[in-house]
């Protein structure tokens, strides 16, 4: 029997009482989230939820979304494909995207951090920064 005989049904997901559309599977984050701040003002210590491995649909992305809420701080950043990262209402609460060149969302991260990762100077970018500037001081 080849694949092609075998009959396949798509079966809607289960929505969230009274909210078409949702799973369920959102809500939990935000607790999550909470967990995750805590810890950030412990310890320090960054963490991460990559929303795109958890089983969520885009009405559970737009929930999540809804209830963050926006921040004062957005980031652009263009290597091979755009990635934005957008503070939330609640600071230290970023929403990651990534898109790929052809602009389609490759992967969406909540990161809870000071300052996300992926802004983060490179120590080595960094010295490169130093030997220009003193290009430009010994040019004085």
């Amino acid at each position: 029997m080849s694949l092609d005989a075998i009959p396949v049904q798509v079966l809607p997901l289960p929505a969230a009482p009274g909210e078409p559309g949702l799973t369920g599977n959102a809500r939990p984050l935000l607790r999550e989230l909470l967990d995750m701040v805590q810890r950030l003002l412990d310890t320090g210590e960054s963490s991460s939820i990559d929303l795109t491995a958890l089983p969520l649909t885009p009405a559970d992305l737009d929930w999540l979304h809804a209830r963050l809420g926006q921040g004062e701080i957005a980031i652009t950043l263009q290597a091979n494909g755009e990635s934005t990262l957008d503070e939330t209402a609640c600071p230290g609460v970023w929403w990651v995207t990534h898109h790929n060149e052809q602009g389609a969302v490759t992967a969406q991260f909540l990161e809870v951090a000071l300052v996300p990762e992926l802004v983060k100077a490179d120590p080595q970018d960094v010295a490169m920064g130093r030997e220009h500037l003193e290009s430009l001081v010994s040019d004085l």
